[in-house]
């Protein structure tokens, strides 16, 4: 069942919650909803109340101009606040960034795992981050959200194939590609908020893959040398697509 949660500025967030037990927030990266935790609930609720949400702009939750990432920290805190007032958070990509930065400010998460925040990638255009962000804007502007959506899988160093256009999951792609500059914004330039992060003062776990590129590693060590007692685990074999039944025991043993 679908339910809402008004956040700070009166955006309405949309989330499900499934299972029983202490309150885990899962909290997607770009191009991603509610529906892309289809697979990973189920692994999952056996052991923790999950709730899976659309953030702002995407699925059936609204959004309120302009964007801001304070705003989106406003709209998981709320979240939280529908959890019971403190929750774990499981946050993927730009999702971990976004967990992260939350807890920094001191949002009621009481465990964190990040899974591969996009910090110090190195597949990034010569170009100002602004820059590339407002290039995927003029193309979300302009009407043009498949072009949009291709600049930035090419962004990320990933192949694009115009095969990719007719696979059933385009469509989904299309739906959310105007808030891709939404995950710009939370990634920046890809440096590692250092100061920021070291606020943090809860158990938190980064985790990356042992076939993603050699950024995903290199990000999950610069952040565990700003978050005091942060631990690190890789995953062999995965990748940043990292497989549900993977990662999910990780979680479990995390959280438990």
């Amino acid at each position: 069942m679908i339910e809402h949660q008004t956040s700070a500025d009166g955006t309405k967030i949309a989330f499900e919650r499934t299972g029983e037990g202490p309150a885990l927030i899962i909290i997607g990266g770009a191009l991603n909803s509610r529906r892309s935790a289809d697979m990973l609930v189920p692994l999952l609720a056996p052991h923790f109340t999950v709730y899976a949400y659309d953030r702002r702009g995407r699925g059936d939750s609204t959004d309120t101009p302009p964007y801001s990432s304070d705003r989106e920290i406003e709209d998981l805190t709320a979240l939280i606040d529908a959890a019971g007032g403190s929750a774990y958070t499981y946050g993927h990509s730009s999702g971990a960034i976004l967990a992260l930065e939350a807890a920094a400010t001191g949002a009621p998460i009481s465990k964190l795992a990040a899974y591969e925040p996009p910090y110090l990638t190195t597949q990034a255009p010569h170009e100002p981050w602004e820059a590339f962000r407002d290039r995927v804007q003029a193309a979300v502007d302009a009407g043009d959200r498949g072009a949009a959506v291709e600049l930035f899988i090419r962004h990320t160093g990933s192949d694009f194939d115009e095969g990719m256009t007719s696979m059933p999951w385009w469509p989904a792609l299309l739906g959310v590609a105007h808030t891709l500059p939404y995950d710009l914004t939370l990634t920046r330039d890809g440096s590692v908020p250092a100061d920021k992060l070291s606020a943090i003062q809860i158990p938190t776990l980064g985790i990356y893959g042992g076939a993603s590129p050699s950024w995903a590693g290199a990000a999950i060590n610069a952040v565990a040398a700003a978050v005091p007692g942060m631990k690190q685990e890789k995953l062999d074999g995965q990748n940043h697509a990292v497989a549900n039944e993977a990662v999910a025991p990780v979680l479990i043993n995390f959280f438990s």
